[in-house]
Formats: structure tokens, C-alpha cells, sequence
């Protein structure tokens, strides 16, 4: 006797609610962050580069540009990068509690102000929104993420001052706020970041004034303030006892005495001051540099004879010329 038509039916009906249970039972995906994660690419206009983010599929395993924690099987990165699409940061960011990273990289036509709503980010450890066509300013909320590490803004078109609450980041080790359209002076504040190995970006802007005394007490091991309209006395940045590795003030107006000022004999890799109005002469104990890979002090007031000595005979003529008065190897004899 065969089965009836019903009876197939009712079979067929079943065999595809349970596997609709079946794969609802198996996917990781937490559905509030599927749900924000739908929401932004809707916001963004559904482009190409997360065409992934399919409805029907699972964020955790099929997703492409996002991760999952391994145990919460929670959101914890996002990054969308190297694509054409207009819009800006849709405000649900905000709306991904377990975020630790967060990066929009090389994103033309991603404009308009970082959204308030990133401060609901408070796991937020990497927050990375560089080459992109962000306006406003660099928002002084930020400090409201204290788990925030490194910060990375470069290549944008912010504009405004330098808050100074970015200081009360407890654990910010890397701040790079380069190639944008900054104005003012740099806070005093950054002269009391908590981490004692800073890094910190801020050239091609149109950065003034001087720098506050303040930066002498903080250790940076990275500190690049070049292309930018800074006057006055640095000297104070240096120090035989600071883990400085790499430093670079050129192209603004500081004017100080060379002459006298001591380095890190092993830490130090990348001196760079040229176009400045730095006067006096190379210090000896720049000959105590051991691992100096590079050095620039042209276009400045240096004068007298070069040291022997270290790595200083290692650079050729342009790392020295468009000086006063500066002569010995490798430029020519006193």
C-alpha cells in the first residue's frame, strides 16, 4: 500500500523544520550582534567588500571582516577596508559591547565626525580609522574609553586642537593623529600619559607654538612632531637616560643649543632635525650612538667640526649640509 499524498507531505514538512532547527541550534552568531551587524551594512549602503554578511549564514563562521571570541562566540573585531563606498560611521557601532577592535582603514569616501556612540565601546582596545575622509574634530570623548591602547586617526581631515583629556587614557600606549589638519598647540597634559613608552604621531599638521616643558617628564619611544609650525626650545626632550628610539622635529622652527645635549647610547635608531634653526654644534656623545640608522640635521645654524666617531661618518653630505659653519668628513675639511 503507498503511503498517502498527505502523508508525504507531512513528512517532507517535517524533515524541513528540523533541519531549520538543526541549523538554528548550530550557529554561533550571537543574534544581537547579527541584528547590528545587518544594521550597519544597511547604513553603509550595502556595499561589495561585506557582501558576506549574508542573513541566512552564520557572522561567526561565514562572516568575512569580523570575529568572534572563541568562547562568548561574541563580536570582538571588525574592520572594513580598501573600498569606495560613501557614508559615514554608522552610530550601531556602538552597539557591539565585546569589540576590542575596531579598523577602518583606506576608505576614501568614509566622511563625516567619529560617532559619539563608540563610547558604549568600553572593551575598545585598537581603534584604528585611518586614510580615510573623516571630518570634525578629534573628539575629546574618546578619553571616555579607558581601555583604549592605541589610537590611530592619520590620513583624515580633522581639524581643531588636540583635546587634552586624551592624557587620561590609562593604558594609551600609541596615539597617532598624523597628516590631518590640526591646529593650536599640544597639550600640556601629553606630559603625563600614564604608560612610560609612549608613542606619539602628530606631523603634517599645522601644529604651533611651543612645546610645554611638561613632555621632558613623560618617556616616549617614539615621538615624531615633524611638518609642522613648532617653535622654540626641545632640547629638554632629550636625555642619555630616556628610552627614546626614534624622534623626529623636523621642518618647524625650533631654535636651540645642540652642543651640549646627551642621547641613549642603545636605544636610540632615528634622529631627525633638519629645517630647523638649531645652532651650536654635533655633540660628541653622539659618537657613543651605537645603532644610529638615521640622521639629519640639515638646513639648521649648526657650525664647527663633525665628530669622529660612531655611526656620524656612516651619513653622507645631505644629512649635514645647509649649515653655518659645519665642516669635517663627510663634508669638506675645517
Amino acid at each position: 500500500m503507498k503511503p498517502s499524498s498527505s502523508f508525504l507531505s507531512l513528512v517532507n514538512w517535517l524533515i524541513i523544520l528540523i533541519a531549520v532547527v538543526s541549523v538554528s541550534a548550530t550557529e554561533l552568531c550571537n543574534p544581537h550582534d547579527k541584528k547590528v551587524l545587518l544594521q550597519i551594512k544597511q547604513e553603509l549602503g550595502n556595499p561589495y567588500v561585506i557582501t558576506s554578511w549574508n542573513p541566512d549564514t552564520d557572522c561567526c563562521t561565514d562572516w568575512n571582516n569580523v570575529q568572534c571570541n572563541d568562547k562568548t562566540h561574541r563580536i570582538n573585531q571588525l574592520e572594513i577596508q580598501y573600498s569606495n563606498f560613501s557614508g559615514k560611521i554608522p552610530s550601531a557601532v556602538g552597539d557591539l559591547p565585546y569589540i576590542t577592535f575596531l579598523w577602518l582603514h583606506k576608505l576614501p569616501n568614509l566622511t563625516g565626525p567619529i560617532p559619539q556612540s563608540i563610547t558604549k565601546l568600553q572593551r575598545l582596545q585598537f581603534l584604528w580609522l585611518s586614510w580615510n575622509g573623516l571630518t570634525g574634530p578629534v573628539p575629546a570623548f574618546l578619553s571616555e574609553i579607558k581601555s583604549l591602547v592605541n589610537v590611530d586617526l592619520s590620513f583624515n581631515n580633522l581639524t581643531g586642537s588636540i583635546p587634552a583629556s586624551l592624557s587620561q587614557l590609562p593604558n594609551l600606549g600609541s596615539l597617532d593623529l598624523s597628516r590631518n589638519n590640526l591646529t593650536g598647540s599640544i597639550p600640556q597634559s601629553f606630559g603625563s600619559f600614564k604608560n612610560q613608552n609612549m608613542y606619539i604621531i602628530l606631523s603634517h599638521n599645522s601644529l604651533s607654538g611651543a612645546i610645554p616643558a611638561s613632555l621632558g617628564d613623560q618617556n616616549f619611544t617614539k615621538l615624531d612632531l615633524s611638518r609642522n609650525k613648532l617653535t622654540g626650545d626641545a632640547s629638554f626632550l632629550f636625555g642619555e637616560n630616556k628610552p627614546l628610539q626614534q624622534i623626529d622635529l623636523s621642518r618647524n622652527l625650533f631654535s636651540f643649543n645642540f652642543s651640549k645635549l646627551r642621547f641613549p647610547s642603545t636605544e636610540l635608531i632615528y634622529l631627525d632635525l633638519n629645517h630647523n634653526m638649531i645652532s651650536g654644534g654635533i655633540p660628541q656623545s653622539l659618537t657613543e650612538v651605537q645603532f644610529l640608522q638615521f640622521f639629519n640635521v640639515s638646513y639648521n645654524r649648526l657650525c664647527g667640526q663633525i665628530p669622529i666617531g660612531g655611526k656620524l661618518q656612516n651619513f653622507d653630505q645631505y644629512s649635514y649640509f645647509h649649515n653655518k659653519c659645519l665642516c669635517g668628513t663627510p663634508l669638506p675639511a675645517c
